[in-house]
């Protein structure tokens, strides 16, 4: 896709970008004074999500809980990977993204610190950014998380990563070992857990 979107015609470069596999990762490891526990506050941020006028949510993983990366003594994140469809490229998605975060009382205080939501632009498609631009698609760690990967394998097991080309199974292979993640649901939830069931309608 990269190299090509700006050559297309608007309603082309929509229908593009409607048809596209973009992955968004939720995470969450503390309480929201509005909307509850961090299990409670990613299922929030999804129908945030969903309600945006330009985007869709199609599916999303199961519910996973981890340690957090790296090791430290704050609270387990419930994180998990939704399916979206949009006509929003993938700079205005992360806009998107900020803004639900901001709405949910995110501040961006400093690295790796315990969060109340977090929303991450994992991979639009095939598209790759290009080293002069200022933000990173696809995220520049989701191969080395296993939160990212383990969630994903549940709702696109046979994607490949669109930079290094590695297979999904390949990835979650090469993961470091001291990553602690649980599943929050039983793997015969995955098909309960579509937030729509008409992915396929359009």
């Amino acid at each position: 896709m990269q190299g090509i979107l700006h050559e297309l015609t608007e309603d082309a470069r929509a229908l593009l970008m409607m048809m596209s596999t973009i992955i968004i990762g939720i995470g969450a490891n503390l309480p929201s004074a509005r909307h509850g526990t961090p299990v409670q506050t990613v299922e929030a941020a999804l129908t945030a999500l969903d309600e945006h006028p330009n985007v869709r949510v199609c599916r999303r993983s199961r519910w996973f809980e981890s340690a957090p990366v790296p090791i430290s003594d704050q609270p387990w994140y419930v994180n998990g990977v939704c399916l979206i469809k949009t006509d929003l490229d993938p700079r205005a998605v992360l806009h998107v993204l900020h803004d639900i975060e901001a709405d949910f009382g995110r501040v961006r205080a400093e690295k790796n610190a315990p969060r109340v939501l977090d929303l991450d632009l994992l991979a639009y498609d095939d598209f790759l950014t290009a080293d002069d631009q200022d933000f990173d698609v696809p995220h520049p760690r989701m191969h080395e998380r296993a939160f990212v990967l383990l969630p994903l394998r549940d709702l696109v097991p046979g994607w490949s990563h669109p930079r290094t080309g590695l297979a999904l199974d390949d990835l979650i292979a090469a993961m470091d070992d001291g990553q602690i993640i649980r599943p929050m649901e039983p793997q015969h939830g995955v098909n309960a857990a579509n937030f729509n069931d008409d992915l396929d309608e359009d």
